[in-house]
């Protein structure tokens, strides 16, 4: 009983707020009421650069410590000679993997947050790290040319079998090759791009799909698992044949799965089935938002479909923004306010709202205080040591709201290191580029602007 109830505050921290919490004003007589300051429970301000790159320092420190770049052979000893690489090698043990879809999107916050701040020492995480994978990988290769029975540490790269092992990894490779790596990724952003373009399964209008947990699904999450590597790969190639599909796949989505009324995607659909049941997860929704704001970075303005993908951008931004917690968070059920408070997804609409506003999509003035916002919640779960809380650990496609409401959340889901990359990176590009204010912001804009040239000013 005892551990149940422990769980359950867990797993809902929103509930440990109590409503003297959510509304307890600092209580002076002598000011004015519409003047009292509010207690906020998350830092109601607009963020500084200084304070973003520390957050952002303190993961960089953590992973930089926690993912090594070393092969270890069966006795567990370093192995620097990769002819030597057998069966039994291995990657040395660290938090994460190298490898995985979720170490392509912090491959490419290491990225964006060297564009950010100028400190190359981000974009040497990730130059490192791919370099290691270019330079190994000839070695695995032989091995399993060798022993086609074998399933080594490289597999995953050198056969992809699903999206998760293609897409974040292509499209973190080709942007690496952009930023002037210095080593040559192309034969594995080759091997990626033929598993999505030619082998993974799709619909017979060319949708992707997949046969888990049912024959025919559509999962949310294979937009990011795909579009973002067709479209860069378009833009590093010059073919709009990348172009073409990437747009054709958003727009094939959401004709299935977006809630116009709500402005949120479900998490899954399956085709037989005669109805469709509507999650709308936080975390799929955060890889549909993020794989419409890739694709528009390098679409061309006037190319065919472009319209429509920004359009629906548009809605699902401000879908998100209707269901925003007091707490700068989303919900892991976006619109069960009754499910926890999810940071993963929080990070990445902060980084998709961030950069829709940097690129003019919408309005600064409506959506910079709730990204603000956003972000001094995301920050709240960086802890010193670099690690991030409240983040949901992987999770496939349910039918019944319990499977979602009740996905653990732990510090090594690795899901939530990336987009708080990505989010810190793109806030500090909002920073230079806007001048967002809060709505205390405005009142002492008010206080000191409008009052002090003699008007009266006071709210209403």
């Amino acid at each position: 009983m005892i551990r149940n109830i422990l769980a359950a505050l867990m797993l809902f921290p929103v509930f440990a707020f109590s409503q003297n919490q959510l509304a307890k004003p600092q209580n002076d007589a002598t000011a004015p009421l519409h003047l009292m300051q509010p207690d906020y429970v998350t830092p109601y301000s607009v963020p500084t650069a200084v304070e973003i790159t520390k957050v952002l320092d303190r993961v960089y420190n953590y992973l930089e410590a926690t993912t090594p770049v070393q092969l270890i052979d069966a006795s567990g000893a370093d192995l620097s000679d990769f002819a030597k690489v057998n069966a039994q090698t291995k990657f040395k043990q660290g938090d994460f993997r190298l490898i995985s879809y979720e170490w392509g999107v912090t491959y490419a916050g290491m990225l964006l947050a060297s564009d950010a701040t100028g400190d190359q020492k981000y974009a040497d995480y990730t130059f490192k790290r791919l370099k290691f994978l270019a330079d190994i990988r000839p070695s695995f290769l032989k091995l399993e040319q060798q022993n086609p029975e074998v399933r080594d540490a490289m597999y995953s790269v050198n056969h992809p079998h699903a999206l998760d092992d293609a897409g974040a990894m292509c499209a973190a490779m080709i942007k690496a090759e952009q930023a002037k790596i210095g080593t040559d990724l192309n034969p594995m952003i080759d091997n990626f791009i033929d598993f999505i373009c030619n082998k993974q399964q799709r619909f017979d209008d060319g949708t992707l799909s997949r046969n888990r947990p049912l024959p025919n699904s559509l999962w949310l999450d294979d937009l990011f698992m795909s579009v973002p590597a067709l479209a860069q790969m378009g833009k590093y190639t010059g073919q709009t044949k990348y172009y073409d599909d990437a747009v054709k796949q958003v727009l094939q989505f959401s004709k299935r799965m977006f809630n116009y009324d709500k402005g949120l995607f479900m998490h899954g659909w399956i085709q037989e089935m005669p109805e469709h049941p509507q999650f709308h997860w936080a975390r799929a929704n955060g890889w549909g938002v993020m794989t419409m704001v890739e694709l528009l970075e390098v679409l061309p303005t006037d190319y065919a479909g472009r319209d429509q993908v920004l359009d629906l951008l548009k809605r699902h931004i401000r879908g998100l923004a209707n269901y925003q917690s007091p707490f700068g968070f989303w919900h892991q059920l976006i619109d069960k306010n009754d499910s926890y408070l999810e940071t993963s997804a929080t990070a990445i609409y902060t980084y998709a709202i961030a950069r829709a506003i940097n690129r003019g999509y919408i309005d600064e003035q409506v959506y910079g205080p709730m990204v603000c916002l956003a972000w001094n919640a995301v920050a709240s779960k960086v802890t010193e040591k670099g690690q991030v809380e409240g983040t949901c650990v992987g999770t496939g496609m349910g039918f019944d709201p319990a499977f979602y409401y009740y996905r653990p959340i732990n510090v090594f889901a690795a899901h939530g290191y990336g987009p708080v990359m990505l989010a810190g990176a793109e806030m500090i590009e909002l920073l230079k580029k806007h001048f967002p204010k809060l709505n205390d912001s405005a009142i002492q804009f008010y206080k000191q602007e409008v009052k002090g040239n003699g008007a009266i000013f006071e709210a209403k």
